[in-house]
């Protein structure tokens, strides 16, 4: 029987969207989302003959994808994805990150199916220490160990792809799982005061959405068993991009989790981390944003 389908978690979420405007592109494959619809939207989705969505959770991959031996491989993406959130929802975070995507490694394993999984720059700051930082940043910490010992143990191949404060089209501008660049713009355009988290100093390597699905279908492409980083080289503080929208700025308390420089790594656990950097700058995307007003 013939592999051709391509699975997503979070298709309707933002990366998601992006990753599967980006394979129906580039590939023939037909595409099957599977999103819970917590930060995902039916706005979102891609009238294509190819892609066809579920409304349901990772938990139940078993029930939902009944076919396995059509599938080619797993993206996955639809996870609890936010840092001070993960304080407020932990029991949330939990059953996706834990629960939920243990149950998507080992269908994945039983079927032998490629799985690419998205990783966070979250768990890799201060020598790895960071990943204690938050209820989200362990749950996925866990989860490389947890890779790491399924490819010991049953030599299980995998892609794994660390993203950095990702921002473009589609990304969640309203809410409590909005990005941070999602919010600036959103109040931007409202003409609102840029609302900063105390201190502002902290850094991050804003990476363009574009950039980040170019490298996801890289990975997937050479399947090659690796760990990537897609970010830009340069870091920006959180108030210097607040800035760059020439706006007033608002202070809001410090919060539990906040890391204060986004860090780069050459290995996690015993793999190398194979970097990549991004072409697209967030100081001319936030000019246009700007210019075009």
């Amino acid at each position: 029987m013939k592999k051709n389908t391509i699975v997503i978690t979070g298709g309707a979420g933002f990366v998601g969207t992006n990753l599967i405007n980006f394979l129906v592109m580039k590939t023939k494959y037909k595409i099957i989302s599977i999103d819970n619809y917590s930060s995902g939207s039916k706005k979102n989705h891609i009238k294509n003959i190819k892609v066809h969505y579920i409304k349901s959770d990772t938990k139940n991959i078993y029930k939902i994808l009944k076919n396995p031996k059509k599938i080619n491989s797993i993206f996955h993406f639809g996870e609890f994805s936010r840092i001070y959130q993960s304080f407020l929802k932990m029991n949330e975070c939990i059953n996706s990150n834990s629960i939920g995507s243990n149950a998507v490694f080992n269908y994945c394993l039983k079927n032998k199916i490629k799985l690419i999984y998205s990783a966070t720059s979250a768990s890799l700051g201060n020598k790895g220490s960071d990943k204690n930082l938050s209820p989200y940043a362990f749950t996925k910490a866990k989860n490389l160990e947890l890779l790491e010992n399924l490819k010991k143990w049953f030599n299980f191949n995998y892609e794994v792809i660390y993203f950095y404060n990702v921002y473009g089209p589609y990304q969640i501008c309203k809410g409590e799982m909005a990005t941070v660049i999602g919010i600036f713009e959103e109040h931007y355009k409202s003409q609102k005061p840029l609302p900063i988290v105390k201190p502002g100093s902290q850094t991050r390597r804003f990476t363009h959405i574009y950039d980040t699905v170019e490298i996801c279908y890289l990975a997937w492409k050479k399947n090659l068993c690796r760990h990537y980083s897609i970010s830009y080289r340069k870091s920006y503080s959180v108030l210097d991009v607040a800035k760059m929208f020439g706006e007033k700025i608002r202070y809001l308390p410090k919060r539990r989790g906040e890391r204060y420089a986004s860090a780069l790594t050459n290995m996690n656990i015993s793999n190398k981390v194979y970097k990549h950097f991004g072409k697209i700058d967030l100081k001319k995307y936030i000019n246009n944003i700007v210019e075009n007003k």
